[in-house]
């Protein structure tokens, strides 16, 4: 179920006691262009989701900030293993025993007048376990919209995934989403993370379809966290979070503000329907 920010929210945690069910969520947010202000915010909605019984929580690209201009994030990029942003998720994993997904942070790379945009994955001791560069760089022109990402990131070239107590989990950002290729890249994942800022122009045409889409042709969870809102550059994101199951039902969503969308994933369940039907080993290409 979807909870809002502004909902009351049971203070006391969920247990899980059945084996092979985890409850995982996933944060939306409107972030701003204020690094301090936007951890803050996660920190309280990652609170929420751990006393709802979250043990894998997922942040949207871009959480630690959406700047007036494209080059903010420059400004604030980080070496890796040290920086605000990276305390901030560590000390946040820790602290509360969990799993975090940190959607895309900045960090440094050869050129200075660019980043490397990171998904960093945090076990529940606080340790970084994973770090994944987006790959694939948006680019859109259409009526008074213009992206282009690769004026300010640098891409990454590596496919991640890791192993977790939830399954193997593999990387991805945004516009990966539309290069099936580098899930099949993965192997078997047990369940794609996929944290994002789509627009709200792409994001209404394409972005449900795609995110069912990877969870159904690759039979495993898509964790999917957005940006979902309007945004002090005046750039509104789609929002509409999401938890899809192997079958590509949708399990829970937000569509628009800051949230949580909360779902529990089942490894029996996942196993089940691909032995009903193993498409994965029915690959001939």
């Amino acid at each position: 179920m979807a909870i809002k920010s502004r909902e009351k929210v049971a203070k006391s945690k969920t247990k899980n006691s059945i084996p092979g069910i985890n409850r995982i969520a996933a944060i939306q947010m409107a972030s701003g262009p204020y690094v301090a202000a936007n951890l803050s915010e996660a920190e309280r909605l990652i609170e929420i989701a751990v006393n709802m019984g979250a043990k894998l929580v997922a942040l949207p690209e871009y959480f630690a900030i959406m700047g007036l201009k494209d080059t903010d994030k420059v400004a604030v990029r980080e070496k890796e293993g040290s920086g605000p942003i990276q305390r901030f998720l560590s000390k946040t994993a820790k602290k509360h025993q969990v799993w975090i997904i940190g959607g895309s942070v900045p960090l440094e790379c050869d050129n200075p007048e660019k980043v490397r945009n990171a998904c960093l994955v945090f076990d529940d001791k606080g340790k970084q376990v994973a770090r994944y560069d987006k790959i694939h760089l948006f680019g859109f022109e259409k009526g008074q919209e213009h992206y282009q990402e690769k004026k300010t990131i640098e891409p990454g070239s590596k496919v991640v995934t890791l192993d977790t107590p939830f399954g193997k989990l593999g990387l991805s950002i945004c516009y990966d989403l539309r290069f099936p290729e580098l899930y099949r890249a993965m192997g078997d994942v047990d369940i794609i993370a996929v944290p994002s800022a789509f627009t709200e122009t792409t994001g209404k045409a394409h972005w449900e379809t795609l995110i069912r889409a990877r969870a159904i042709e690759n039979l495993c969870y898509v964790i999917a966290p957005g940006q979902g809102g309007y945004h002090a550059s005046g750039r509104e994101t789609h929002g509409n979070s999401m938890i899809v199951d192997p079958w590509g039902v949708v399990q829970d969503r937000l569509p628009r503000g800051s949230g949580i969308v909360i779902s529990s994933i089942n490894t029996a369940y996942l196993k089940s329907l691909r032995k009903s039907l193993p498409a994965l080993k029915h690959r001939k290409l």
